[in-house]
Formats: structure tokens, sequence, C-alpha cells
């Protein structure tokens, strides 16, 4: 692998301009081809295996045209009228209020039709409340800005006569924009690169390879999406991971090439070994990633396959374009990426130069002095922030979960508050009597028996189609969609199933978006156990065959299992249990987005395999290169520590511009990842890491003889170019870096037995 990667690194460098072109070439064609090609359709949340998704499908086949929740065809809404304190909104000027708004309403521009409350029998048993159902011809996203504007001018004049009016559902939602955070972490990463590398080259190189690939990436997603029935979610996740892992990759060749040109080596020779070695690193933790995002499918959720296969995609070309393109880059800059220090003086640091003690070497020693301690600390301290998890409750957050400041909030809380909670979440009920004697009998039967049943409050008259076979009603909760009891409630009323249908002759499924937003989170929950073990265990293998050892590997997964736990601690603590939630902006507390966990293990995964294949490589090609295991942990640091943690600083303000944004939805995925990423990188791997591997010892590099002969010889540090110039010195410019290592002065004296 080595060998290859360094030949390839060599080639890339010297055919430095056709490499660019290729690669300006393909960018090019995949933005042309997603100009050209069809709308990207819009998500079909689908749920296979569940109640709810049978019934919808039953729904399709019965019912053909029908829009079933107002979602398959135009967009819908609802306009809530509250009435002030000690009124009605059936008094007589109140009503003439309402039935103004509601005629100006239904002369808006695509709106099909507005439902007059009073005829409708659309008002509160106290008559305080009303709403009017409002249908368009098209879709929200279509919309105009004339005709939300027109509407919202009918609310205002309702709001100006005396009555409290919002508007609920999707029209009026305003979607926080991503393109400020996006920029302000672009801007937070040049900085950090900055700073870490003093060379503007240095800085923009990853940044402007990451923004190639991403570009390549994204836009072959685009252009595909129409094609492959992709929706328009699906390139979200490959934007986010592809900028992140192609930065980071980046960052890993281009601090290996500075690294060698310290040593004396010449630009080509450099380029090649930096590929050879941290390119190796770079592919093995490309494959992680792969890993965990294809792993995505065995949760059963086409939105997640796709959204998971195309980020794996992306990352895959983020790969390539980091043993491409960045040597390639090399050949162009070969001295403009260099510290400044080292361009003005015109020459290169000796190694002795390279050996001196920096802020990585000396947490290391630190931590090699006193790994126990440490070791026990840093597993309590994640321990206790991991408690919080064992009460999470996952949910599928809609409008309740909105700030109070927006319209669709405060109409949700006023049809809870005047039709009673469980109304913003009905159950919809299908009844298939295809079988039945009498359906109509026993469809009007079915819905007695589920009126009766403790918990609903009211059900609605039924629907048949045209056959006279099926039959649609709705089912009304007493308490909101939420709610643990409403839960409980489709529980009981499919345990009751057998029962009634053995009473009436019908059968019946429970569906809905209350009752589908239930079973989503259950297949989730328990999806998250097998996806966890999937990609770990994957992971566990492909790391064997890295490091050629049992417990580095093994390390490896438990110690990404104490961060992810420890992440979805804190989020539970702040989201759900509402701990500092007024110092992040949080208006609401509630369930955490059911599929949250699940693709924050997939993200996070990816990156904390990126810092523990780049950070153990140096310590383990320091240990082949003739290091005691302590002096090689030190000396690995020294070498890696600052550009994992600035890999890690670049992700963690990336996530973190997030946690700003108005949507709860977004502020979670935002702290999410940002603390599993500040837990997996400073806590994991710069603490955890090294004081495992200096209790270890020896014994961290070894592994069974039965298990080494079956593991294939994967060279991922190098050795074998080390081992190539040191018996045959002539053959190349970088004898200078072979040898055994001379231990720095700051490095401590560890026993082999440590």
């Amino acid at each position: 692998m080595a060998v290859f990667l360094d030949r390839l690194g060599r080639l890339a460098f010297r055919r430095r301009w056709r490499v660019l072109l290729m690669w300006v070439v393909a960018l090019v064609a995949a933005g042309t081809a997603s100009a050209l090609a069809p709308a990207v359709p819009d998500g079909s949340y689908s749920m296979p295996g569940t109640e709810s998704q049978r019934a919808f499908d039953l729904i399709e086949q019965r019912f053909p045209g029908v829009n079933v929740g107002g979602s398959a065809e135009g967009a819908s809404a609802k306009i809530v009228f509250v009435a002030p304190d000690g009124q009605k909104v059936t008094d007589r000027r109140n009503r003439s209020v309402v039935d103004e708004v509601v005629g100006r309403v239904g002369k808006v521009d695509q709106v099909v039709a507005a439902a007059d409350p009073f005829e409708a029998d659309s008002v509160s048993e106290d008559g305080s409340t009303a709403y009017a159902s409002v249908t368009f011809e098209v879709k929200a996203k279509d919309v105009s800005d004339a005709a939300k504007q027109d509407l919202e001018q009918a609310v205002e004049a309702g709001r100006d006569a005396g009555l409290t009016v919002e508007v609920g559902g999707s029209v009026l939602a305003t979607q926080p924009s991503g393109g400020a955070t996006e920029l302000v972490g672009v801007v937070v990463a040049a900085v950090v690169l900055l700073v870490t590398f003093g060379s503007l080259a240095a800085a923009g190189l990853p940044l402007l390879t990451a923004l190639i690939g991403v570009g390549i990436g994204t836009a072959t997603i685009l252009a595909l999406s129409s094609a492959l029935g992709l929706s328009s979610a699906t390139s979200t996740l490959a934007l986010m991971l592809g900028l992140a892992v192609g930065i980071d990759y980046a960052m890993f060749i281009v601090s290996r090439y500075r690294e060698e040109r310290a040593r004396g080596r010449a630009p080509e020779d450099a380029a090649g070994v930096a590929v050879g070695t941290a390119g190796s690193s770079v592919v093995f933790a490309g494959l992680t990633v792969v890993i965990g995002l294809a792993g995505l499918s065995v949760v059963g959720i086409p939105t997640l396959t796709q959204m998971g296969l195309a980020a794996a995609g992306t990352v895959a070309l983020s790969v390539l374009v980091a043993v491409t393109l960045i040597p390639a880059m090399l050949g162009i800059f070969p001295r403009a990426v260099l510290a400044r220090s080292v361009r003005r003086a015109g020459s290169h640091p000796s190694d002795d130069d390279g050996a001196k003690p920096n802020t990585g070497s000396r947490w290391a020693r630190l931590v090699v002095r006193r790994p126990l301690p440490v070791l026990l600390a840093a597993v309590a301290a994640l321990g206790v922030i991991a408690l919080p998890a064992a009460r999470l409750h996952l949910g599928t957050a809609g409008d309740e979960s909105k700030p109070t400041s927006t319209t669709e909030r405060r109409a949700y809380d006023d049809l809870a508050k005047g039709f009673g909670p469980g109304f913003n979440g009905p159950l919809t009920i299908v009844v298939d009597a295809a079988t039945a004697e009498d359906p109509k009998a026993a469809v009007t039967a079915t819905a007695k028996e589920i009126a009766g049943t403790a918990g609903i409050v009211s059900v609605s008259t039924p629907s048949f189609n045209k056959a006279g076979d099926t039959a649609i009603f709705s089912a009304t909760p007493a308490t909101a969609p939420t709610d643990e009891r409403t839960v409980e409630l489709i529980h009981t009323l499919r345990d009751d199933r057998p029962a009634i249908e053995k009473a009436t002759g019908a059968t019946f499924m429970v569906s809905g978006s209350t009752a589908g937003n239930i079973d989503s989170d259950q297949k989730v929950q328990g999806a998250l156990v097998p996806y966890l073990g999937l990609v770990v265990g994957l992971a566990f293998l492909l790391l064997l065959i890295v490091f050629r050892s049992v417990l580095v590997p093994l390390k490896a997964a438990l110690g990404f299992l104490l961060s992810v736990l420890a992440a979805l601690g804190a989020v539970v603590a702040v989201f759900q249990w509402g701990w500092l939630a007024g110092l992040l902006g949080v208006d609401q507390t509630g369930p955490i987005m059911n599929t949250m966990p699940i693709v924050m293990v997939g993200i996070v995964f990816g990156l904390a395999m990126d810092y523990e294949v780049f950070l153990v490589t140096r310590i383990r090609e320091a240990h082949l290169q003739g290091e005691r295991p302590g002096q090689a942990i030190v000396s690995g640091f020294r070498h890696s520590a600052r550009v994992v943690v600035a890999a890690a600083v670049i992700m963690i303000s990336v996530f973190s511009g997030f946690i700003g944004v108005g949507e709860t939805l977004i502020k979670m995925i935002g702290f999410g990842m940002a603390i599993a990423v500040l837990f997996d990188a400073f806590v994991v791997r710069m603490t955890i890491v090294p004081a495992v591997l200096a209790l270890l010892g020896e014994r961290a590099w070894t592994m069974p003889r039965w298990l080494d002969r079956l593991v294939p010889q994967v060279d991922v540090e190098g050795h074998a170019l080390t081992r190539a110039e040191a018996e045959h010195p002539e053959s190349g410019p970088g004898n200078r870096a072979t040898g055994s290592h001379r231990p720095a002065a700051d490095e401590p004296q560890i026993s082999q037995s440590v």
C-alpha cells in the first residue's frame, strides 16, 4: 500500500498540470450535468415493514388519487382564530371578522379552498377557538411569495380586528438557511489552518481541494437524483461530511509533506513519502468512514440508505482527491506551503529541530508518566456524562418543538388549548372490510369499539372507497402526539385488534402521522444497537489489518462507544431534560429526533476513526523504527497531535455554528455533533488512547501467531519505504529520515514493560 501510494504521489507530482486539469474537467462536467438534469424530486419518507406504512400503501391502493393527510398533493394549512378573553368566536362581531379573513384567503392565488369553520363544525366546545382548513393547488415549497404575502395580509387584518390569528402548517414556515453557518465554518477552518501551518498556501490548499471534492460529489448526486429517485435531502449529509473529511485528509498529507521537507527531502520525494505514509492512513480512515455510512442501510429506512450511500461515495471521492490532487498541488507550490520561517531562511531545519518538544509531546509525556490515573479520570468523566443516555426518548418533532416566536408553534398551542392536546395528532384508522358479510356494518362496529377505547375522545364519520369495502376515519387521542400515553394507546389498539376483528369481521390498521412517527421511532431505536455492532465490528477487522494488533482495534472501538454514549447523554440532558437549555437558546424540550442519534453515530464514527488511524499510525511507525513503547507515544504525538487538534477544532466550530439557528432540531444536530467530536478527539483519542497504550506497552502491538498468519500484510506506516532507503541509501535523497530515532530531550526514558 505505502509503496503503491508513494509511486502514485510521485506521478501526480510530476504530472501536476495534467492531474489538476483532470479534476477541473471532472468538476465542470459534474456541474454541467447537475445543471441540465431534471428537477430533484420531493422526498417521499417511507418506513417499510411498519404497520403505518402498510396502512398507507392500502390507502393508495383502495383510494386512488385521494390526498391522504394533505402531503401527497397540494399544501394545506390551518388558520386558527382565538377570541379575546371572555368572548367567543361565535359572537356576531368576531364571526364577521372570521368570515372576512376566510373570504380573503379563499381569493388568494394558488388557494383551492378555504373552509368556513362555522359550516365545517371547526369550533371548539367552549366557543373560544375556531380554525379554517386551507388547501393549495401546489406543494408548500411551490407556494409563491405573492400568495404568502396575501395570506399574511389577510391574517394581519384579523389580528387588527382584535382576534388572535395564527397559521399552522408549512406554508408560512421559514426554513433556517445553512449558508451563513457553512460560511462561518469555512472561515473558522481557514483561520485554524493558517495558525496551524503558518502559510497562506498551506492553509488554502486543504480548503481548495476539499471544495473541489465536495463540489464534484454533490453535483454528481444532484445529476443522478432524478434518475435514481434521490430526494433533495440526500446531498445534505454528503456536503457536511465530504467537507469535513476533505479538509482533514488534506491536512494530514500536507503536514507530512512539510515534515519530510524539514528532514531535507527534495519536493518530489517528500510528496511521494507523504502520500505513501499519511496517504495510507487517509485511505484506511476513509474506508472506516465508508463502512459507517454504508451501514446506515441496515436500518431499513430508504431515506437514510440514500443519504448514507451518497455520503459514502463523496467520502471515497475525497480520498481519491487527497492522494492525487494534493501531491499535484504540492508540485505547483513546492515551497509556498512551507512555514514562513523556513522559506525566509532558505534552508531546512535539521533533524534535531524536528525532534524538539512541543505541546503535543509534553501532553503525551504527562499521560505516559501517569497513565492509570489519567485513564480512570477520563473514563469516569465520560461515564457520568453518558448516564442520561439511558433515558433517551426518541420522537419526531413537529410544530410543538418550534420556538414560540413562530406562528406555527402558536397555532399548535392554540389548537391544543381549544380542542384538546390530541387534536394535533389524530390517528388514521384504515378498516379493510373486504371479507366481511356486511362491510358497512363491520366498519361501524369497528369505529364503535375504537371509540370506546380508553384514551380516545372522539372518532370521525367513516369515509368509504368506491367499492365500499374499505373505510377511513380519524380517532382523536386525549393526549399529545409526543406523550408516552399516546404510544401506549396505539399499542393498546393494536393489541385489541384480534378481539375486535373477531367481533366485527373486519380488520383494521392504525396509521397517520402520529402512528407513523411512533413506528419510525421504534424502528430506529431497534436498529441502533445492530448498526453500532455492524460498524464497530467491521471497523475492528479493518483496524486489525492496519495495526496488526487485537488490543489496539478493541481499544479504538470501545473508546468510540464511550464518546458516542457521552454525546448522547449530553444531548438528552440539554434537549430532553432542559439542562443549560436557556444558555443555548432552546425554547422547548422534548423527545430527541429519531434519526439524529443514528446519523450522529455514522458521522462521528468516521471522524473518530480518522483521528485514530492518523494518530496511532504515527505511534506505530515510531515503534517500528526501534523506539520503546513510551517513547513511540511521545514521538507520535509530537508529529501528529497538532494536526489532529486542528482538524477537531475545525469540525467543532463548523458544527457549533448551527447551535445559533432558531430551529430546535438544527440546534440539536449542531450541538450533538460538536460535543461528540469534542469528547472523541480530546478525551478519547488524545487522552485515553495514549494512557491505554502506555499501560499495554509491547502487548499493544502483538497478536496471536495463528491470527498473524491469517491477516494480510498491509504497510500503512511506510515501513517498506524506510527499509528500502536503509538498504539502498543511494536510491533516494531521503536517507536522512532513516535509521533509529534519537529521542528528544523531553521524552521520558520509559522501560519496555510500560
